[in-house]
């Protein structure tokens, strides 16, 4: 029999849930061509799970249930409910794009990201190795089909049989570490787990074999290197409202399944774990940055910028085990937090943009597309330029203050290694900085092309986009509010 407990710890996924299947079947009697009623019907949802979840996350509290596999803490709350307003955002940027190219002809575009954002849920709420791999499977299953939505073009298809390749190959690496894992400790509860490891009657070697799998996958996940080949293919391929919901929240759900394995359930392991990330985070700052170069087309550079900034999370990661002080660690990890929710935010904008210059039969994707964008619309060249700057690093926007809280965590967990990390990462960031002025210098001062047609654009996408890009700017003035709010977040999840 279920507790009144357990039930209030789901409920914004009760809610989430049924309303998914509700309009799912809402929408067979809806005839618009741009499913407002859908729209409407699936944005309320939205707010009202949002607003939950963040009730939940300033009442501090940590609910463990359905036999502790499932948690409910602030931490995970937070992002809960930050993932839930980056798809809100990402439907407003998305919906008349995708009308224009005839993927609205079902609601299935609503109800997919409603069950894609329920296996973010699903994945930052999961306390047991079983419940997080439902969740990672329900996420990608429900990006396969939006990737493909746009059934009549040929590079959406392709790109997911890609995705779906080797999303497939990585969820086996991902289930065989848990595997693994279960066989050394005996236990799918991550909490349990961890008991066992400190224990130290446990076969390290075991332990750490399974362990290297469960980073692959995760890796996957996160699209570093060497795990990243998908991510230029599908972002480029993908139509440019999916590329926008498979490039920000899931992000978000991603780092927290990293903290809820590796930090709470394998803390023991951290002096491996460290090393495999450092491998990692050192292979994606160099090749994100210096792939991104090459690139004419803007999807693309952004997603070689995609594997590059989750170098800079998986730094933050992997600074919080060393120095073993409590407060030292909530900060590492809080820096990461900070980090990922500062490029979600980012991420919204690029593609908001992109998906604004877009028109019937027109993909704004490439560099030269953005020519002369100053001389047609200075407010949305110079929300773009903001995100570049962020992108980029350059103070002050949110962009540099999550570098910089990431790079404090770094020196400040000691050790040279370390130090000559942080001068690497700078070094890179500053690679970086080229190809992201070079879309600004694009923007002011080419010509604008001759096939440049008007730009036009409902009421809620230019107010969403202006809200949006101005949050890049304030956050960044003040980001003690935010980075607070992380690092307390953090703090709670290590207390519990």
């Amino acid at each position: 029999m279920i507790d009144k407990i357990s039930l209030i710890a789901v409920y914004p996924e009760i809610i989430l849930l049924v309303m998914a299947c509700v309009i799912l079947l809402f929408d067979l009697s809806v005839k618009s061509r741009t499913r407002t009623a859908t729209f409407v019907l699936s944005m309320l949802t939205l707010a009202v799970v949002a607003a939950i979840q963040a009730n939940y996350a300033l009442s501090g509290q940590t609910i463990y249930a359905f036999g502790n596999m499932v948690v409910s803490d602030v931490m995970g709350n937070w992002l809960k409910c930050f993932a839930t307003l980056s798809v809100m955002v990402s439907l407003v940027y998305g919906r008349h794009y995708a009308a224009e190219r005839d993927m609205l002809r079902g609601g299935e575009i609503f109800s997919l990201s409603l069950f894609s954002l329920m296996g973010m849920f699903v994945m930052i709420s999961g306390n047991n190795l079983l419940v997080l791999y439902m969740g990672v499977e329900l996420l990608t299953l429900s990006s396969y089909a939006l990737v493909a939505l746009r059934r009549d073009y040929i590079l959406s298809v392709e790109a997911a049989m890609k995705y779906f390749v080797l999303g497939a190959l990585a969820s086996g690496f991902l289930l065989y570490g848990m595997s693994m894992l279960y066989g050394a400790t005996g236990t799918l509860n991550i909490q349990e787990a961890l008991a066992a490891i400190q224990s130290g009657q446990l076969k390290h070697q075991v332990l750490v074999f399974g362990l290297v799998f469960i980073v692959a996958g995760l890796a996957f996940k996160l699209g570093v290197v060497p795990f990243h080949m998908w991510i230029p293919d599908v972002y480029q391929g993908a139509p440019t409202a999916i590329t926008l919901m498979i490039g920000g929240a899931p992000k978000l759900a991603a780092f927290a399944v990293m903290i809820r394995i590796l930090v709470e359930g394998l803390m023991p392991l951290s002096a491996d774990w460290q090393q495999m990330l450092m491998l990692l985070a050192i292979g994606s700052l160099a090749i994100g940055n210096l792939a991104a170069i090459a690139q004419t087309n803007l999807k693309r550079m952004l997603a070689y910028s995609t594997i590059s900034h989750m170098g800079f999370v998986l730094i933050g990661m992997m600074s919080g085990a060393v120095s073993g002080q409590p407060e030292a660690t909530a900060n590492a990890y809080g820096s990461a937090m900070f980090y990922v929710i500062s490029y979600v935010l980012t991420t919204l904008v690029s593609f908001g943009i992109i998906l604004l210059l877009s028109r019937d039969g027109f993909e704004s994707e490439e560099i030269s597309d953005f020519a002369g964008l100053n001389q047609r619309s200075p407010l949305y060249a110079a929300i773009m330029a903001v995100c570049l700057f962020s992108l980029a690093g350059i103070p002050p926007m949110i962009g540099f203050y999550a570098k910089l809280a990431v790079l404090q965590a770094l020196v400040a967990s000691g050790g040279t290694l370390q130090i000559v990390l942080a001068v690497f990462a700078v070094m890179m960031s500053l690679i970086g900085a080229f190809y992201y002025l070079r879309v600004v210098k694009v923007m002011y001062f080419d010509v604008p092309s001759s096939t440049s047609g008007p730009i036009t654009s409902p009421f809620e996408v230019r107010a969403m986009l202006s809200v949006n890009g101005a949050l890049l700017l304030v956050l960044g003035i003040v980001p003690g509010g935010l980075m607070a709010l992380c690092a307390n977040a953090v703090m709670q999840m290590l207390a519990t």
